[in-house]
């Protein structure tokens, strides 16, 4: 194992300037302009598996190709059958849109060292992580390491356009897939101190609520009064959704919330972020959330009710006195174990057509929806994980859930059978979805010291 230690530590300088390839390949999924982009990173990620031993190849799909990279291995698949065991390594290479450009210090694409920071779109989020995994097997096969267990990567390019092409794919390919767990660095850590497993994500509904008053826009002095303001309507109705103690006031939304352990509340008591740290990161006056849980609770472990846009009326200079004909809100809910989707969805929109005025008819259109995901922090598999971060990271990690979604993952258990081990690089200052995104080209040398000794103490696992 040290052979391999020693390699990563030496080929540092060499990866890092890999990694900015990769980096300046602007993988934009969610703009048509740039589908030869993809096509284009997605070639690079294969040539550049093949270089380091690896099997590779480009599936396509009915949108992004996704990149299959595997050790070659015995006919059995899993350890269950009789082979090694067979971990299967998850990431994508498309990346969020890089607007609004002028709020960053340098190109977006064009990457920039500065001290222990690589500044990048697409750098924490999601190449810079995975990567780290693939130059640990690089280490291994470069070295003539035996490796302990078979490894398959899939790196895919519509993660931050919904995957949706990835579920078929691994029905398609569910035997060649088969695996006793998957690995995933695509979440983040609370700090450099502070290496985590996240055992936890919250799950997803997405909708968008649309009001309709008069026909048209109405002169407000003609009409103002005697016709209902779609706007004025939509706002009255949102506002009666949360009550003063931060709970989401509709019948039944909570019902079926898995409680939080006292052994899970211990361990966010770990976590290093205090009330003022986030307040400070955030910006807000005052914290808000639900009351009875902590701002880490409130945040990884409870479900919301968000609006995250609303749109009514004139939005240029100036005044135009008009009653808007139409009025509308995007609306996410997140989901904690426990809570499906369809249901939770029904249980919302039922209760929002019960307390629409009759003065407006409302239109409700339906958006994604994906599961919570939960693997127990005390199995085989995550005690093994701990393990690894605790050498590589030489500090005690942390067990901890995580407020977003990551919706392949609930997929991976049900078509694979397999758990998936959420082990992050990211840290909170990284800027993934926003302008000057960085990773810490610590984080990226010591995952990929995490990743060479992770394969090692899951095969004892």
């Amino acid at each position: 194992m040290q052979v391999v230690l020693d390699y990563l530590k030496q080929n540092q300088s060499r990866f890092v300037a890999e990694l900015c390839e990769l980096l300046r390949f602007p993988s934009v999924s969610a703009q048509p302009q740039h589908k030869k982009d993809l096509l284009a990173c997605a070639e690079w990620l294969v040539n550049h598996c093949r270089a380091i031993g690896l099997d590779a190849k480009i599936c396509p799909t009915d949108g992004h190709p996704i990149v299959l990279a595997k050790t070659p291995r015995l006919a059995a698949t899993k350890r269950s059958e009789g082979g090694k065991p067979h971990f299967m390594v998850y990431g994508h290479y498309d990346v969020q849109p890089p607007e609004p450009l002028d709020l960053w210090q340098t190109p977006p694409f064009e990457p920039r060292l500065a001290g222990r920071l690589l500044f990048a779109r697409g750098s924490t989020d999601n190449k810079g992580q995975y990567f780290a995994h693939l130059k640990a097997v690089e280490a291994y096969l470069n070295t003539g390491t035996p490796l302990p267990c078979d490894l398959t990567f899939l790196i895919e390019g519509e993660e931050e356009v919904g995957s949706a092409n990835l579920a078929k794919f691994l029905k398609m390919h569910r035997k060649e897939l088969a695996c006793d767990s998957v690995v995933v660095s695509d979440t983040g850590m609370p700090s450099p101190e502070h290496p985590a497993l996240t055992y936890s994500l919250r799950g997803i509904i997405a909708f968008e609520i649309t009001l309709h008053g008069p026909a048209r826009d109405l002169h407000s002095g003609g009409f103002g009064g005697a016709v209902d303001n779609p706007a004025m309507a939509l706002s009255q109705l949102l506002g009666k959704l949360r009550d003063k103690n931060g709970r989401i006031a509709i019948p039944g939304f909570y019902d079926d919330v898995k409680p939080l352990t006292a052994y899970e509340r211990k361990q966010f008591a770990r976590l290093p972020i205090t009330d003022a740290k986030l307040q400070k990161l955030t910006g807000v006056k005052k914290l808000f959330g639900e009351r009875g849980f902590t701002p880490t609770e409130q945040r990884t472990a409870r479900p919301t009710f968000e609006i995250n846009g609303i749109t009514s009326g004139y939005q240029g200079a100036g005044t135009k006195t008009i009653v808007p004909a139409v009025a509308s809100a995007k609306i996410t809910c997140r989901l904690v174990p426990d809570q499906n989707p369809a249901s939770i969805r029904k249980i919302v929109c039922d209760h929002l057509k019960k307390i629409c005025p009759p003065s407006v008819r409302m239109e409700i259109q339906a958006g994604h929806g994906a599961e919570a995901y939960f693997v127990s922090p005390t199995s085989n598999e995550a005690q093994a994980a701990l393990r690894a971060l605790r050498e590589a990271f030489g500090h005690e990690p942390v067990l901890q859930r995580e407020g977003g979604s990551i919706p392949i993952v609930n997929d991976f258990k049900k078509v694979l059978g397999a758990d998936t081990l959420l082990l992050g690089l990211g840290l909170p200052g990284d800027n993934a979805h926003s302008p000057n995104e960085s990773f810490s080209l610590d984080s990226f040398e010591n995952g990929q010291r995490m990743s060479a000794l992770l394969w090692r103490e899951l095969s004892k696992a």
